[in-house]
């Protein structure tokens, strides 16, 4: 590039992420491998003043050492819209504050900042939600505040899912059957006695087999390699974060079918970066926040996910150019 593109990363606080497993982390030593110069801010320090986007961000330096990832300036405040890309990378929950930042974020992107994952897109594809979308690769699934629809569909289906619409890394995830005497007891939790809604999705019993594996989709095309997220013996959930244990494998026929379908999309509405969670074949969440899997991925099989990804942006920039 003619010169060095500047890039803003928002973030939770860089001081307290896991080296060894962080993907926000992969993506920025991998731009500044490519030469880009990168500023970091979090969440607060995103503002709006007369219609303009600012951040009130800090020169970034990353570092390969587990003991010593990164250094930072000293904080100056400009418009958003004068970065060259701003990658959004702040972690569920996605709720008020989290929509907000997305308001702002998009009058960056209005002032010219490629904004990644596109504002719009974070707010309309909420990863519970959008798969209803694409109703024949998923589940049966019921999104209600009703509880009563919600045994209903436990009777129907056997052992099935509940979760809350906002959650990430596994939290408050239940697997009920209708002989469980705390099914109802469930039901009120997730809803808050029916004043919000839930999810609920036929359980699939794969899980345990094969796991929750997440299919990596960058700029509309599948990553090489997935990562099956193993439930522990002791809980039922696969997510990392939740213990599960994180196993690489190729990419199936099943998953370039889905990502077939998917992908384009996501690629159409400014989604570079979507983790799809699969379980037996079938799509239980479209991740659009802050995907994660890159790091295990990479020590696996010598891969640069998050390199396809910076190529994919720097591509997309110089179309513009």
């Amino acid at each position: 590039m003619a010169a060095p593109y500047r890039l803003a990363v928002v973030m939770d606080p860089i001081s307290d992420i896991k080296y060894a497993k962080d993907t926000t982390l992969a993506m920025l030593l991998a731009a500044q491998a490519r030469g880009y110069q990168l500023t970091y801010l979090e969440l607060h320090d995103l503002s709006l003043r007369d219609g303009v986007a600012l951040g009130r961000g800090r020169a970034l330096t990353v570092h390969a050492d587990p003991n010593h990832w990164y250094d930072l300036g000293e904080p100056v405040v400009e418009p958003l819209g004068g970065f060259d890309v701003v990658l959004m990378r702040k972690d569920p929950p996605f709720d008020t504050e989290f929509i907000y930042s997305t308001y702002i974020l998009e009058r960056a992107e209005d002032a010219g900042a490629l904004v990644v994952n596109r504002p719009r897109g974070l707010r309309d594809m909420n990863e519970k939600v959008y798969t209803a979308w694409f109703p024949d690769l998923c589940a049966p699934t019921l999104i209600t505040r009703n509880m009563d629809d919600m045994a209903a569909f436990a009777a129907e289906h056997g052992r099935v899912v509940a979760k809350p619409l906002h959650g990430m890394g596994g939290r408050s995830i239940f697997v009920v059957d209708p002989t469980d005497k705390n099914m109802r007891v469930v039901f009120e939790t997730l809803t808050a006695y029916g004043s919000q809604y839930a999810i609920v999705q036929r359980y699939l019993p794969e899980i345990t087999e094969t796991g929750d594996s997440r299919v990596l989709v960058i700029d509309g095309e599948a990553a090489p390699y997935a990562l099956a997220r193993m439930p522990s013996a002791s809980d039922h959930r696969g997510n990392l974060a939740a213990g599960g244990t994180g196993v690489g494998r190729p990419l199936n026929e099943r998953d370039r079918e889905i990502v077939a379908r998917i992908g384009p999309v996501l690629r159409d509405a400014g989604m570079l970066f979507v983790g799809l969670d699969v379980i037996g074949g079938f799509v239980t969440e479209i991740n659009v926040t802050s995907p994660t899997g890159v790091r295990e991925l990479d020590k696996k099989f010598g891969t640069d996910i998050a390199g396809l990804l910076i190529d994919a942006i720097t591509k997309r920039l110089a179309a513009r150019s």
